[in-house]
């Protein structure tokens, strides 16, 4: 291959490079429902607020506690789960920082205490099912690295309704998902969900 050729195909693969970096920021980054503002309530859930974040990687700077607790940052997911625990439960965790992807411990076995997170863990697929206040954890994706979490608001015999901050600009804050169970298993019919946390009794 002469040195022409090859320069030109280097440049044209750093010319799309930066392209697809350059749409993935600004699907990810930007507001693109200009109905509605970042930082605007648009849900809530036993009197904790769910609010408005525009693209799934936008960062509003980080949110603490009047005591410093550290709730995460504005709006992304985790900030409405620590905030919804420490509001309505007075509950901190001990390891107050991660992506949505840590709160779950693939090296526990089910039921067993998460101790960063100071909660009980349930594997998807285990012997207990979902219950309303439980968070709920998703694995990272392809074009998410960080994972997701999300309270179960309500959970039914066939069901679970979840209330998430950070959807996307134009996804709702609530969503109903499968639940299925057989031979005392409980799996939700969702990919990538591994697990439910929850306060010890």
């Amino acid at each position: 291959m002469s040195f022409v050729k090859f320069r030109t195909i280097a440049i044209a693969a750093a010319v799309l490079l930066g392209a697809v970096l350059a749409a993935y920021f600004g699907a990810t980054r930007v507001n693109w429902n200009f109905a509605r503002a970042v930082g605007e309530p648009i849900d809530s859930l036993d009197g904790v607020a769910v609010y408005y974040n525009g693209g799934v990687g936008h960062s509003a700077g980080r949110n603490l506690a009047p005591d410093g607790y550290n709730l995460g940052i504005k709006y992304q997911c985790v900030e409405f789960v620590k905030r919804y625990y420490y509001q309505r439960f007075n509950h901190k965790m001990p390891d107050a920082f991660g992506h949505a992807r840590d709160f779950f411990d693939g090296a526990l076995a089910d039921g067993e205490l998460n101790k960063a997170r100071a909660l009980l863990q349930f594997r998807n697929g285990g012997s207990s099912g979902p219950r309303a206040g439980d968070i709920l954890v998703f694995d990272r994706w392809m074009l998410n690295p960080y994972g997701h979490v999300a309270i179960v608001a309500r959970a039914g015999e066939t069901e679970i309704e979840i209330v998430q901050q950070n959807g996307g600009p134009f996804a709702s804050p609530r969503e109903t998902l499968a639940l299925n169970t057989a031979d005392g298993r409980w799996r939700i019919a969702a990919p990538r969900v591994l697990g439910w946390l929850r306060i010890p009794v």
